[in-house]
């Protein structure tokens, strides 16, 4: 904190620099496409060093606004997604629930959740926001597949998950989580054009 105040807090008139502010600085810096693209050999086998970019308070902002997207993400406006319903006979038939597919494909903003229902419109912005790699998005689909265990007994006493039965929370949180990711790629372009 003693290095933040000497950097920042020169003359009478500043703000005072908080735990709170350094922590938003922090989580912004961390988010900069700019320092993830130049330290990226760095941040696979060091601590992150952070910088002093000129404008604390910008990148607080920045930081804050990015904190209150990820961490209230169930009360985030869910996204105008389409959802397109169409019955699989035979599963109705067979007196099954629809197939899961859980599949997303990006190049044309489609979600098949399960041979019944599709989600239609997914923003191109929504797959850019990433986490470890995937798509938030991908990371959401994955978390809901029916894995079938390996072991036996597993499978038998203790594998009850059906996505069926979670398929409108998913929905819920599909659309919620495109909002917070397009929200987020529009704060970094604007981290982006920010002083350094």
């Amino acid at each position: 904190m003693a290095q933040f105040k000497q950097q920042y807090q020169q003359g009478s008139r500043r703000r005072p620099i908080t735990k709170d502010a350094i922590f938003h600085y922090v989580y912004a810096v961390l988010h900069d496409p700019e320092y993830l693209r130049k330290y990226d050999r760095n941040l696979k086998r060091d601590f992150p060093h952070i910088p002093f970019y000129r404008d604390f308070w910008e990148w607080a902002g920045f930081g804050e606004a990015l904190m209150d997207l990820h961490i209230g993400y169930e009360s985030a406006k869910p996204a105008q997604l389409k959802r397109i319903d169409v019955r699989d006979e035979g599963s109705r038939d067979s007196g099954l629930p629809p197939k899961s597919l859980l599949r997303a494909d990006q190049e044309h903003g489609v979600i098949k959740l399960d041979s019944e229902t599709t989600l239609t419109g997914i923003p191109s912005e929504a797959w850019r926001y990433k986490l470890g790699g995937r798509s938030a998005l991908e990371w959401v689909l994955d978390q809901y597949k029916e894995k079938r265990p390996k072991d036996p007994t597993i499978r038998e006493k203790f594998n009850t998950y059906r996505f069926a039965d979670y398929k409108e929370a998913v929905i819920d949180l599909v659309k919620r989580v495109t909002t917070v990711s397009v929200e987020t790629i529009r704060i970094l372009l604007a981290m982006e054009k920010a002083a350094r």
